[in-house]
Parts: C-alpha cells; structure tokens; sequence
C-alpha cells in the first residue's frame, strides 16, 4: 500500500483514523509467501455436499486463479461428521485449512477467520455453490486492482440468471425492497451468499458490525455504503438449492429487528461511521481546484432537494394551519415546524454533520434563520394584505412561494457561512512534518466473541501459504 498521496490532493484531508490509499495489489511474488486471496466456506452440519464443494471450488482457482489462494473451512459448532470431512480435505488438497468453533453463526465466523486471516482479499461463499463460480474472479478483481473496497454477487441484476422457486423469489425481493426504503440502501442484493472485501477495509469495518448470523451481511454492506466505501456487484448465474436447511422464518424475522436496529442507530447518530468516511487519501473529491469551493456542487444538490421536500411540508402545513387561523399565525407555525426538519436535513444530507455534537446549537443558529424568513415571508404577506382586502388563497400562496425562494438563497449562504462552516484547512504550501500512514492491526474482538476467539483451533491446514500450482 502506498502512503503518499496522488497530486493534487490536499495532504491534510487525511485523519488519524484512515486508511491507506488504495493500490493494485502486487503480482508474483510480491506478496511473498502469503495467498492474496482467502475464501472462507462456512458450514454446519455439511458433511454430505462438504467434500464435492471443496474440491470442485479448489480444482477452479488451481485452473482460473492467477494468484495464491488459500480456502478455509469455518465450522460453526457441527455436531456431524464434518470435522472429520474436513480434515480429510486439509490434508488431500493443498492451500486448504479448518477452524473450528464452538458457537454457531455465520456472521461470528466470518468475523473471526476474517479477522485473522493475513490475505489481503477476504472473500466467502455458501457451501451449496448455487453461484457459478465463473463471477469468483470479477468478483475480486476490482478489489485485487484497489477500484474497490467491497464486492458482492447480485441474483437480482438484470443481466443476471436466476433459477429458484416463487417463495424464495418474492421473499428475496421483498427483503432488499425493505432495505431500500428503510435504509436507503442502494446495492441490489444483501442476502446472495457470494461477497468479498479488502482486509484493510475489514480492518476497520468489522468492529462496528454488531450482528454474528445471517443479517450480518446487510449490516456490513449498509455500513460500507453509508460511510462511502465503493460496492462493487457482478450479475451472477444462480440455482437454488432444494435442500437448504436455511429457517425463512426465523432468518426473515431475525433480519427484520437487524433493520430496526441499524436504522434506529443511523437515525440516532450512534454509529460512528467517521472513522471510514473519506477512507482513502485518493478520493478525487477532495481534490482542491481553483476557483471551486470545496463541497459546494454536492452541498447546492443536497440543498436543492432537501429544499424542494421542505417547501412542500411548509406549504401542506399552512394549508393545514389556515383553516382553522389567520394568514399570519398560519405561517409562523407553518415555518416553525418545517424549520426543526429543514435544519435536521440540511445538517446530516447537505453538509454531512453526523451524531449529536452541536445539535441544540445548530437547530438554535436554524432558529435564527428561520427569523429571517419569517421576517421576509411575514412582510410578503403584510404588503399584499395592504394591497388587496381579501387576496385569493392561490394568490396568497403565489406570494409565499416567491418569498419562500428569496429566503431560500440566504439560508443556504447562513447555513453554509455560519451554521455549519467548512473546517479549516492549513495551507498546503506550507512546510509540515513528515507523516506516516500505517494500516492499524486487527481490534480486539468485542466481549460477545471472546469465547468464540479463543475456541478457534486450526485442527488442519496441508502448507496453505504456497501456491498449488506450484506443487502439482
């Protein structure tokens, strides 16, 4: 990873908690004797399709990958024969390792091989293979190339080709609809059991992903897209499997109170998601150009469209207020309300303001600004009054709206200059202190996973860290 940053960059956009700048990943040696890619295959209780998916996925990176590889069966608790089918397979296949532990959950075991694993591309997939296992290379590519920070496999792509059942179709559907609407999500399919992400961005990630079954892949993907990490997603082939021991009821009840969890914890201001905003030290948005004030294109959009939602609010509510009180009481309540939700809004979408930190002070300086357009739109009101005895309510709204745009501009002037300013930057052409960028280690795992760490035991791995090819 490269620790300088690309010209034209300011140097200072960097924080203490980011991550290195993204860069292709060495080819050959480069790595040494460490695989650049490590697919985790969880499993419970898979002692009869264990063998055949292992091999077939082995036999396809030994013909297809260009790179080292190492596969890693992560056992959740089987009470079968698949610790013995797996050992079997670490000791006939090279590059192929188990780890046991002794709780069950897909989300804690990805968490945990993830979290130790020294490949600098972490990838899983189901032990059913329903994916064709031809997207596993544009799956990690981007990733491998540094384009991207995470990858996921989409059923629900349009060039993608799907086999499954009605129920399993709707439900899946269904689900990702909730995620859009709920939690704005925009990736197309959170539960394909086909993903891969950069171990420098797990790094950081994992920590904040709470949940250690099967929603944890939402909350992983949600929070990578809210902090602004790229998502890359490649159209699959998918078969479903008929005999999947997955529980739909259990697994769809259990990921809707993983949504009310996260979405009351975004809503809140609880997560934080600093630490991965603007990650990298090459992001082309903070590129400083001259004459272009930084933010201000973003910030013009956010305020448009968060203007346009806010005056048609005012407008409900004074059409609301009117019937039962005057022109001038109408408005100010009308205002009043719409400016608390205009403040919120413009505070987290147009400029980015996350958590509770200075919130009263800000919705006190909004306060300030929405006198300002009291006094403006008041005054709009009082001149017509004067002007005609007994203005039509279109008139009456004609007026407003005219108004309502007048303040609009110096809003976005106050909000920008005085309620939430840029923060200054030093001049980059003064002389500073030479810095280092370190990729930090691993967090200690949270206190629900210690046991679960600490039951980790590698029974078998046959030399994972050479190249297969090699030792045909």
């Amino acid at each position: 990873m490269r620790t300088d940053s690309s010209p034209g960059i300011d140097p200072t956009a960097a924080n203490l908690g980011a991550l290195p700048a993204r860069e292709h990943l060495p080819v050959g040696s480069g790595l040494g004797n460490v695989p650049v890619l490590d697919v985790v295959i969880p499993v419970y209780n898979e002692e009869t399709d264990l063998g055949e998916c292992v091999r077939r996925l082995h036999a396809h990176l030994v013909r297809t990958f260009p790179y080292r590889f190492r596969v890693t069966i992560a056992d959740n608790a089987s009470t079968d024969t698949t610790p013995q089918v797996a050992h079997r397979l670490t000791v006939e296949l090279q590059g192929v390792r188990y780890f046991r532990l002794e709780q069950k959950g897909r989300g804690r075991a990805l968490r945990t091989v993830w979290s130790a694993s020294d490949a600098p591309v972490l990838a899983y997939m189901d032990v059913d293979l329903s994916t064709d296992l031809n997207a596993l290379l544009p799956l990690v590519a981007p990733l491998i190339s540094g384009h991207s920070d995470l990858a996921i496999g989409s059923r629900l792509a349009r060039s993608s080709r799907v086999v499954r059942g009605p129920k399993r179709e709707f439900i899946s559907r269904a689900y990702n609809m909730i995620l859009r609407g709920s939690l704005q999500a925009r990736f197309s399919d959170a539960q394909c059991g086909f993903k891969a992400i950069r171990r420098d961005v797990a790094q950081v990630l994992l920590p904040l992903v709470e949940d250690t079954g099967w929603f944890f892949d939402t909350e992983m993907l949600v929070l990578a897209e809210r902090a602004g990490l790229r998502i890359h997603e490649v159209p699959v082939d998918w078969v479903d499997d008929p005999n999947s021991t997955v529980h739909i009821v259990k697994t769809a009840t259990d990921d809707l109170k993983g949504v009310w969890r996260v979405g009351k914890a975004l809503a809140t201001g609880s997560l934080p998601l600093d630490r991965l905003a603007r990650p990298f030290g090459d992001d082309p948005r903070d590129r400083r150009l001259p004459g272009v004030p930084k933010g201000l294109a973003r910030q013009l959009v956010g305020f448009c469209v968060v203007g346009a939602l806010s005056t048609l609010f005012y407008l409900l509510l004074y059409s609301g207020f009117r019937t039962f009180s005057g022109s001038q009481i109408a408005n100010a309540l009308a205002l009043l309300v719409s400016a608390f939700a205009n403040t919120a809004a413009n505070r987290r979408l147009t400029f980015g303001v996350r958590g509770r930190d200075k919130a009263v002070r800000h919705q006190a300086q909004g306060l300030v600004v929405f006198g300002i357009g009291l006094a403006l739109t008041s005054g709009s009101l009082a001149a017509l009054n004067a002007a005609s005895t007994d203005p039509a309510h279109s008139t009456e709204l004609a007026v407003l709206i005219a108004a309502n745009l007048a303040a609009t501009v110096l809003r976005f002037l106050l909000f920008r200059a005085w309620v939430f300013p840029a923060e200054r930057t030093p001049d980059p052409t003064a002389p500073t202190a030479p810095t280092l960028t370190t990729v930090s280690t691993p967090q200690a795992p949270r206190a629900w996973d210690d046991d679960a760490t600490a039951r980790m035991t590698p029974v078998g791995t046959h030399d994972p860290y050479l190249d297969p090819r090699e030792q045909r």
